[in-house]
């Protein structure tokens, strides 16, 4: 009996070391290119969870969202080192961790508007590491889905990047590359999805799910062009709407295998 108990003791810690108690099993590069580049979007709704929480707006309970994602980025990570043999793909990897270990401990304290921008400054290089790290997958599948499945992934990245520089303002920071970042952050998701919806590996399931997508982007659209703002409950809303479409189109170009 004291045994198992010692062995349940020791499960436990390291559970509570890892978030979840274990990493992600990757099993092709198909779904590597999937999970690298979920891992872009992860550093970003950080970011849109840390300025909610700062705000004070509870909508989406996003203090346990950012101890969730928090959880997914550090397995995910883990997966991923473990499926990686190319060895430029593990430079890439290692990269990502020497970034990741000190804004977990950021991320870790309260949000506080003097690090916010400090913040947002190491997740976007976390983000340029992710981004490396998923091309480098893509291009060793060889084939086209892989292209196709690095920009449908990206798109969850920019979901909630713009949601993020906006509950940034909203919070009252002071960002003067704002405008900057926001049009190319649209410019770019706007380019992006009509490269996807013209793309010849679609499906009737994931036609559908991009016409919605494209639905929820005139939003974002409509907000950027506005003077008025935006209630920040409503663009967490809308930005996960299409993170959860697009997550589901990423996915169904990554079981294309044999393209």
């Amino acid at each position: 009996m004291y045994g198992i108990r010692k062995s349940l003791g020791v499960l436990l810690t390291l559970a509570l070391l890892t978030g979840t108690g274990y990493a992600i099993e990757i099993k092709n590069l198909a779904q590597a290119v999937n999970e690298a580049g979920r891992q872009r979007m992860l550093t970003q709704r950080m970011l849109k969870d840390y300025a909610m929480i700062g705000i004070g707006n509870t909508f989406g309970n996003p203090k346990e969202d950012l101890k969730k994602v928090m959880d997914t980025f550090e397995d995910h990570l883990q997966g991923l080192t473990a499926f990686a043999q190319d060895p430029e793909t593990k430079k890439s990897l290692e990269e990502q961790r020497k970034l990741w270990d000190p804004i977990k401990e950021m991320l870790s304290e309260p949000p506080s508007k003097e690090r916010a921008q400090e913040l947002q400054g190491k997740l976007d290089e976390l983000l340029k590491a992710a981004d490396r790290t998923t091309k480098l997958f893509a291009k060793q599948t060889g084939k086209k889905s892989g292209e196709i499945i690095n920009i449908s992934g990206r798109q969850r990245m920019l979901s909630q990047r713009m949601a993020n520089l906006y509950m940034l303002r909203v919070w009252g920071i002071d960002d003067p590359k704002f405008k900057e970042k926001m049009d190319a952050a649209m410019k770019l998701f706007g380019d992006s999805l009509d490269r996807l919806i013209h793309s010849d590996l679609n499906t009737d399931d994931i036609n559908r799910l991009l016409k919605r997508v494209k639905n929820n982007f005139m939003f974002f659209q409509v907000m950027n062009r506005s003077q008025n703002k935006f209630i920040p409950s409503l663009i967490y809303k809308k930005s996960n709407e299409i993170l959860k479409d697009m997550n589901t189109v990423t996915g169904l170009y990554a079981s294309q295998k044999v393209q």
